[in-house]
């Protein structure tokens, strides 16, 4: 179910191939989720591909973008 729902969002979105495996992206919302909140799972992908598409997209501005999205998810969890 959620293969066939990434496979539609991209096509409505106008995405050809995305340079992110949907694993790794469900992956930073877990962390988001359980590292500060539940609700900070979506807001932590949209920002994440919203900083990766300001930086000019690609694999490598994505791969970035979700690095310093963990360490940031990991520098709230040791203030904590």
């Amino acid at each position: 179910m959620l293969a066939a729902w990434w496979d539609e969002l991209c096509a409505a979105l106008g995405l050809g191939e995305v340079p992110i495996g949907r694993d790794a992206l469900l992956a930073l919302a877990g962390d988001a989720a359980h590292g500060v909140v539940r609700p900070a799972a979506p807001l932590t992908t949209f920002l994440a591909g919203y900083a990766a598409g300001l930086q000019g997209g690609g694999a490598e501005a994505l791969e970035a973008v979700v690095t310093a999205s963990r360490e940031a998810i990991r520098g709230r969890a040791h203030d904590s």
